[in-house]
């Protein structure tokens, strides 16, 4: 699939929200989609409002705040961003 294929109008965001530990986007097509946070170290610091104060993209979202984003592809295809690493498992 080429990068041209899987940008379409249809996965266009059309409303992001961070929640429960989650960054949640929903298409133009109806599905939403949802990453863990902790994919993205740079958000990290951003408080409640900082990461939901999120501007929508034609190929994903940005925060403002910290002049970042992520791209709806990187979401599908699982990448996270350096330095990702999961939370440790309560034992």
């Amino acid at each position: 699939m080429t990068s041209l294929a899987f940008e379409t109008d249809e996965m266009k965001p059309v409303r992001a929200w961070c929640a429960d530990g989650e960054v949640y986007v929903a298409l133009a097509d109806g599905r939403v989609i949802a990453t863990p946070l902790w994919w993205y170290p740079f958000l990290s610091e951003l408080d409640a409002g900082e990461l939901n104060d999120i501007e929508l993209m034609y190929e994903g979202i940005w925060w403002t705040a910290i002049d970042e984003g992520i791209s709806v592809k990187s979401m599908f295809l699982g990448i996270k961003a350096p330095g990702a690493t999961a939370p440790e498992k309560a034992a």
